[in-house]
Protein backbone atom coordinates (compact mmCIF):
# COMPACT_ATOMS: atom_id res chain seq x y z
CA UNK A 1 0.00 0.00 0.00
CA UNK A 2 2.46 2.75 0.96
CA UNK A 3 4.42 1.78 -2.55
CA UNK A 4 1.46 2.35 -4.35
CA UNK A 5 1.21 5.54 -3.11
CA UNK A 6 4.85 6.96 -3.13
CA UNK A 7 4.33 5.29 -6.99
CA UNK A 8 1.52 7.92 -7.44
CA UNK A 9 3.34 10.60 -6.34
CA UNK A 10 6.20 9.83 -8.21
CA UNK A 11 3.84 9.73 -11.68
CA UNK A 12 2.26 12.77 -10.68
CA UNK A 13 5.75 14.55 -10.65
CA UNK A 14 6.85 12.78 -13.77
CA UNK A 15 3.20 13.52 -15.28
CA UNK A 16 2.95 17.10 -14.77
CA UNK A 17 6.00 18.73 -16.27
CA UNK A 18 5.35 16.96 -19.51
CA UNK A 19 1.95 18.46 -19.96
CA UNK A 20 3.50 21.68 -18.64
CA UNK A 21 5.52 21.56 -21.59
CA UNK A 22 3.09 21.10 -23.77
CA UNK A 23 2.06 24.23 -25.77
CA UNK A 24 -1.59 24.88 -26.65
CA UNK A 25 -2.25 26.82 -29.78
CA UNK A 26 -5.89 28.47 -30.82
CA UNK A 27 -7.00 30.69 -33.77
CA UNK A 28 -6.19 33.91 -33.02
CA UNK A 29 -9.19 36.70 -32.40
CA UNK A 30 -9.71 39.40 -35.21
CA UNK A 31 -8.36 42.28 -31.90
CA UNK A 32 -5.72 40.01 -31.51
CA UNK A 33 -4.13 39.80 -34.72
CA UNK A 34 -4.63 44.06 -35.15
CA UNK A 35 -2.29 43.85 -32.23
CA UNK A 36 0.27 42.20 -33.77
CA UNK A 37 0.04 42.57 -37.52
CA UNK A 38 0.95 46.12 -39.45
CA UNK A 39 -1.80 48.51 -41.19
CA UNK A 40 1.62 48.55 -43.50
CA UNK A 41 4.28 46.18 -43.52
CA UNK A 42 7.90 47.04 -44.21
CA UNK A 43 8.85 45.20 -47.45
CA UNK A 44 12.68 45.91 -48.04
CA UNK A 45 12.60 49.82 -48.64
CA UNK A 46 8.77 50.07 -48.50
CA UNK A 47 6.05 50.16 -46.02
CA UNK A 48 2.81 48.16 -48.28
CA UNK A 49 -0.44 48.33 -46.81
CA UNK A 50 -2.19 44.82 -45.37
CA UNK A 51 -5.44 43.83 -46.15
CA UNK A 52 -6.85 43.24 -42.35
CA UNK A 53 -10.07 41.38 -43.34
CA UNK A 54 -8.03 38.96 -44.94
CA UNK A 55 -5.85 37.76 -41.55
CA UNK A 56 -5.09 35.10 -40.13
CA UNK A 57 -3.00 33.54 -36.98
CA UNK A 58 -2.75 31.42 -34.57
CA UNK A 59 -1.61 32.06 -30.95
CA UNK A 60 -0.24 30.10 -28.09
CA UNK A 61 -0.95 30.12 -24.48
CA UNK A 62 2.10 32.20 -24.10
CA UNK A 63 0.56 34.98 -26.29
CA UNK A 64 3.07 33.86 -29.11
CA UNK A 65 1.75 34.26 -32.74
CA UNK A 66 2.17 32.82 -35.93
CA UNK A 67 0.08 35.45 -38.36
CA UNK A 68 -0.13 36.38 -41.46
CA UNK A 69 -2.05 39.26 -44.22
CA UNK A 70 -2.46 39.89 -47.54
CA UNK A 71 -0.21 42.39 -48.85
CA UNK A 72 -2.02 44.63 -51.35
CA UNK A 73 1.20 45.52 -53.62
CA UNK A 74 -0.62 47.15 -56.78
CA UNK A 75 2.00 50.25 -58.00
CA UNK A 76 4.96 48.89 -55.80
CA UNK A 77 8.15 47.09 -56.99
CA UNK A 78 6.88 43.90 -54.68
CA UNK A 79 4.05 43.46 -57.32
CA UNK A 80 3.82 39.83 -58.30
CA UNK A 81 7.14 38.64 -56.09
CA UNK A 82 5.01 38.85 -52.85
CA UNK A 83 1.63 38.39 -51.82
CA UNK A 84 1.83 38.24 -48.31
CA UNK A 85 3.12 39.03 -45.36
CA UNK A 86 3.74 36.76 -42.09
CA UNK A 87 5.08 37.30 -38.75
CA UNK A 88 6.32 34.66 -36.99
CA UNK A 89 7.44 34.61 -32.86
CA UNK A 90 8.57 30.92 -32.78
CA UNK A 91 10.60 28.60 -35.27
CA UNK A 92 8.63 26.76 -37.92
CA UNK A 93 10.34 23.82 -39.97
CA UNK A 94 9.00 23.22 -43.46
CA UNK A 95 9.89 20.73 -45.72
CA UNK A 96 14.07 21.75 -46.85
CA UNK A 97 14.33 24.79 -44.06
CA UNK A 98 13.19 26.54 -41.45
CA UNK A 99 12.22 30.29 -40.39
CA UNK A 100 13.59 31.40 -37.05
CA UNK A 101 11.56 34.28 -35.41
CA UNK A 102 10.70 37.37 -37.80
CA UNK A 103 9.14 38.78 -40.28
CA UNK A 104 8.80 37.14 -43.79
CA UNK A 105 7.41 37.70 -47.23
CA UNK A 106 5.43 35.16 -49.19
CA UNK A 107 5.11 34.95 -53.18
CA UNK A 108 4.01 31.77 -55.20
CA UNK A 109 3.73 30.45 -58.59
CA UNK A 110 1.90 27.88 -60.34
CA UNK A 111 4.07 25.06 -60.10
CA UNK A 112 4.06 24.85 -64.08
CA UNK A 113 1.58 21.51 -64.95
CA UNK A 114 1.10 20.39 -61.35
CA UNK A 115 -1.85 21.26 -59.35
CA UNK A 116 0.79 22.83 -56.77
CA UNK A 117 1.88 26.16 -56.04
CA UNK A 118 5.79 26.91 -55.48
CA UNK A 119 6.10 29.05 -52.84
CA UNK A 120 8.58 31.03 -51.66
CA UNK A 121 10.00 32.58 -48.06
CA UNK A 122 11.85 36.00 -48.11
CA UNK A 123 12.89 37.88 -45.28
CA UNK A 124 11.04 41.26 -44.98
CA UNK A 125 13.96 43.70 -44.03
CA UNK A 126 16.05 42.71 -46.89
CA UNK A 127 14.08 40.22 -49.55
CA UNK A 128 16.45 37.60 -48.93
CA UNK A 129 15.27 33.89 -49.37
CA UNK A 130 14.65 32.12 -47.52
CA UNK A 131 13.40 28.94 -48.72
CA UNK A 132 10.94 27.44 -51.11
CA UNK A 133 8.53 24.61 -50.78
CA UNK A 134 5.51 23.38 -52.55
CA UNK A 135 2.05 23.96 -52.10
CA UNK A 136 0.06 21.10 -52.64
CA UNK A 137 -4.12 21.23 -53.46
CA UNK A 138 -6.34 20.89 -49.77
CA UNK A 139 -8.14 17.73 -50.67
CA UNK A 140 -12.35 18.18 -50.51
CA UNK A 141 -14.80 21.10 -50.76
CA UNK A 142 -12.64 23.39 -48.02
CA UNK A 143 -13.25 27.22 -48.67
CA UNK A 144 -10.77 29.10 -50.80
CA UNK A 145 -8.84 31.04 -47.97
CA UNK A 146 -6.78 34.31 -48.61
CA UNK A 147 -4.54 32.94 -46.12
CA UNK A 148 -5.64 30.73 -43.06
CA UNK A 149 -2.73 29.66 -40.31
CA UNK A 150 -4.29 26.22 -39.30
CA UNK A 151 -3.75 25.42 -35.66
CA UNK A 152 -1.19 22.35 -34.78
CA UNK A 153 -3.90 20.63 -33.43
CA UNK A 154 -6.43 20.92 -36.48
CA UNK A 155 -4.30 20.67 -39.59
CA UNK A 156 -0.44 22.16 -39.47
CA UNK A 157 -1.29 23.88 -42.76
CA UNK A 158 -0.40 27.54 -44.22
CA UNK A 159 -3.21 27.82 -46.52
CA UNK A 160 -3.10 30.24 -49.73
CA UNK A 161 -6.50 29.86 -51.80
CA UNK A 162 -6.92 25.74 -52.06
CA UNK A 163 -3.21 24.92 -51.43
CA UNK A 164 -1.41 24.10 -48.11
CA UNK A 165 1.72 24.10 -47.00
CA UNK A 166 2.11 21.70 -44.01
CA UNK A 167 4.63 23.35 -40.93
CA UNK A 168 5.41 21.95 -37.84
CA UNK A 169 6.16 23.79 -34.83
CA UNK A 170 9.78 24.08 -33.73
CA UNK A 171 11.02 24.90 -29.61
CA UNK A 172 10.24 27.80 -28.12
CA UNK A 173 12.03 29.04 -25.42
Amino acid sequence: MKSAILYGFFAAFLIAPLQAQKTMWRQATGAELASVLPSRAQVINEHIETEMRTASGIVNDRGQFVAGVVLLTAGYSADGKYSHYLIVQVPLRFPGFALTPGNYLLGWTRAGAEDALTVHFNVAATGKLVGTVKAKRIKGPGRVESIHIWPPQTLSVIQIGRFGIPYKLGKSH
